[in-house]
């Protein structure tokens, strides 16, 4: 069986404290391991670049910084803001994640 975690790839996801709190964005990847998660657009730094094949000219560039997990909360479809997930599992013996305010199933 698969294991489920609360929070994965493709999840829209607020912010809740830091430079970004408040903002919303779609998670571009999941970094299990280390517990942070990396959102499109949010939590922009700047780094020094030397040239190389990937950037040819080098200099200063943006780029998206890990967030921690416990920092950011999944947003529910039905309720329209930041919730608590929960798992349980499906009279087919299925496990899936849910919206722990409106007792939405949020995995289709």
């Amino acid at each position: 069986m698969r294991t489920t975690t609360r929070i994965r790839k493709e999840d829209q996801v607020m912010v809740m404290c830091g430079k970004s709190k408040g903002k919303t964005g779609k998670i571009s990847s999941v970094q299990i391991s280390r517990g942070k998660v990396i959102v499109e657009k949010l939590n922009m730094v700047k780094r020094h670049q030397k040239p190389n094949d990937k950037f040819r000219q080098g200099g200063i560039i943006e780029k998206e910084a890990p967030i921690d997990i416990s920092n950011v909360m999944l947003i529910c479809n039905k309720c329209k803001g930041p919730v608590r997930v929960g798992i349980k599992f499906l009279d087919d013996d299925k496990k899936v994640r849910y919206c722990k305010k409106c007792d939405e199933v949020l995995d289709k």
